[in-house]
């Protein structure tokens, strides 16, 4: 009974507050008219004793009378064209007052649920669906209950990544370890924690994790990347270089880290790899490579391109071939080469296929100019 009386106190406050501008505006057109109305009668008074006083004629004051008297009527009882107060916001008045009311409470009726109980925080966090946030809370109060339960904290340790609570992240990650012992997702986890919290710096201890991992797990992708990293950040320009393009020669073909890795090798003075790829370089390729001056090496490196250009021109139905081929062109910064390679590569692949804008995000990503070839 409480909530239909509270409905209904509601309902009558927000028809005031809809109404009292309607209302508020035809009583300003009243007291308007009334002002209008005073201020005719005063002139006719002024001219009764302007004839008196010789200052207008019989005749004028004729004319200036029935003007004045017809100004008067229109004010005082209307005349055609002359709005009628209030009346045009009847409709309005009776729309606010009756049928927005039941509009709304049909509304309620239909897609409401007015006999759902009121959910305290305590059932929520028994049935928290997919809230995250209850999820959390739900996960926190049962470890804060129960603290050795590593399975737990190995739970919430990533969900604390997704949600950016990267300082709780830590902690849930160092518990998931001590409980229930290091494994290549924990300490990789912890390892990617710990570089959040430094700002993206790979840190010796966060090197020691991924260290520790690789051990566990010496293929691991991951941890092989983010010590390459500590390499580059470190200064170590060589050994960054090497370590990504091991990585990258070890890694598949569609792997989703695979793009990083070749800038990261670019950035290090290097040629972008790619594992198995015809036209790309080859293991022997990279090792070579590294005896050679840099102006060898850009030679070394346009022959590779220019040859998987004359393969891809030969053979066009090849898409990671022209998303190499532009890439590369682009790591180059010969921008010309890039636009011309992703036009004859959107000419195989057009743009409403997924592959068509794959490459064209590609050359988004590059900041390749991709006017004219969207359609």
């Amino acid at each position: 009974m409480l909530f239909w009386i509270l409905v209904a106190v509601l309902t009558a406050a927000v028809a005031v507050i809809l109404l009292y501008p309607l209302l508020r505006g035809a009583k300003a057109a009243e007291n308007s008219r009334a002002g209008e109305a005073a201020v005719y009668r005063d002139q006719l008074r002024e001219l009764d004793r302007d004839l008196a006083g010789g200052l207008i004629t019989a005749e004028e004051a004729d004319y200036a009378r029935a003007e004045i008297g017809r100004r008067l009527i229109a004010v005082s009882a209307g005349e055609p064209g002359t709005p009628k107060p209030a009346r045009h916001h009847r409709v309005t008045e009776a729309f606010v007052l009756l049928i927005l009311p039941v509009l709304g409470l049909c509304l309620y009726m239909t897609m409401g649920r007015p006999g759902l109980p009121s959910q305290p925080l305590e059932a929520r966090l028994e049935n928290p669906g997919n809230d995250v946030a209850v999820l959390i809370a739900k996960a926190e109060r049962h470890l804060a209950e129960n603290p050795d339960d590593g399975k737990g904290w190995d739970v919430l340790a990533p969900i604390y990544v997704r949600t950016m609570r990267v300082n709780d992240a830590e902690v849930a990650y160092r518990n998931a370890i001590r409980l229930l012992g290091p494994s290549p997702i924990r300490l990789d986890g912890l390892a990617e924690t710990l570089i959040a919290v430094s700002e993206g710096v790979v840190t010796e201890e966060a090197r020691q994790a991924l260290e520790q991992s690789l051990t566990l797990e010496p293929n691991n992708p991951r941890a092989r990347f983010y010590i390459a990293l500590s390499m580059e950040q470190a200064g170590r320009a060589d050994e960054a270089r090497r370590a990504f393009a091991a990585l990258a020669q070890q890694s598949p073909a569609d792997a989703p880290w695979l793009p990083l890795v070749n800038e990261h090798i670019a950035k290090n003075g290097g040629a972008a790899a790619q594992p198995s790829a015809p036209g790309g370089p080859t293991s022997e390729d990279v090792a070579a490579a590294e005896n050679m001056s840099a102006g060898d090496r850009q030679q070394m490196i346009r022959g590779m391109v220019e040859s998987l250009d004359a393969k891809l021109s030969a053979e066009p139905n090849n898409f990671e071939g022209w998303m190499r081929l532009v890439r590369s062109y682009a790591v180059m910064n010969d921008k010309d080469r890039a636009a011309d390679a992703l036009k004859r590569g959107l000419a195989a692949f057009p743009p409403p296929g997924e592959q068509g804008r794959q490459l064209l995000a590609l050359a988004r990503e590059l900041g390749i100019a991709t006017e004219g070839m969207t359609q």
